[in-house]
């Protein structure tokens, strides 16, 4: 199992011989407008990806599937539909068939709890994307784990620290976790994902799973970086087990 990420929540998941593609963002630096009331007038995303589109072509070229934890601008958005093949093989949510159907895609896989997938087995977990209403405006999201021999990996998507998050460690207990941090957040109301907070509540909840935090410094409504999140890591001694992986990393690496 091998893990490498690219720019926000866009990561390259290779197991068993297979390769997926989560949660594509490809667009270059500043294509879209801010995400409005944020308080800035940053265009997203805020960084361009670490390679370059030749290489981006490749990746989708060798990509076996996508796995996508829900519809959000900055986890599926306009470039990669555009690059994407309308017959790649989509794993999703079943509430985004719909909209992915409308945009062309035909060979879509809807997961209402569990695949096995070219012998890997992908559960899909639940999560809260915020609380109140910002959290029923912001929609329903996925989490998954993906398990082939004694890797068992927790894609927890955009979620905050929840009962659905906490479920998911019960019930699968995985040994690696990646988390969406940042506080990605707007003027008023909760985080909608992750904050240090919540990032320590996982490590202390999971204390033998290894943590790693991405969704970082690429869209204009978070608001943590890496290292502010390093420091506060090194502060509660977990910096030895929860990672801040940089763009373009291999941050997962396992036989």
């Amino acid at each position: 199992m091998k893990v490498q990420l690219l720019r926000n929540a866009t990561q390259i998941l290779t197991v068993n011989g297979k390769t997926l593609l989560i949660d594509p963002m490809l667009a270059p630096k500043g294509s879209y407008g801010p995400f409005n009331h944020t308080g800035n007038d940053l265009k997203n995303p805020l960084v361009d990806l670490p390679v370059s589109g030749m290489e981006i072509e490749r990746i989708i070229a060798q990509t076996d599937a996508i796995l996508l934890t829900h519809l959000h601008l900055d986890h599926w958005d306009t470039v990669a539909q555009q690059l994407i093949p309308k017959n790649m093989p989509i794993i999703c949510q079943p509430a985004d068939i719909p909209v992915l159907t409308k945009a062309g895609f035909v060979n879509l896989l809807p997961l209402a709890y569990t695949l096995l997938w070219h012998g890997i087995q992908i559960i899909r977990t639940g999560g809260q994307h915020g609380t109140g209403e910002t959290g029923k405006r912001m929609g329903i999201v996925s989490g998954y784990v993906i398990t082939h021999g004694q890797n068992k990996l927790y894609v927890a998507g955009d979620s905050i620290w929840c009962r659905e998050v906490k479920d998911a460690i019960d019930n699968y207990q995985p040994n690696h976790i990646i988390v969406n941090g940042g506080g990605a957040r707007f003027i008023t109301g909760d985080p909608i994902v992750m904050d240090i907070n919540d990032v320590i509540k996982v490590c202390r909840y999971a204390p033998v799973a290894k943590v790693y935090v991405v969704h970082l410094e690429a869209v204009n409504h978070g608001k943590e970086s890496r290292a502010f999140i390093k420091a506060a890591l090194k502060s509660e001694s977990f910096a030895d087990r929860c990672f801040v992986p940089d763009d373009g990393e291999v941050f997962i690496e396992k036989s």
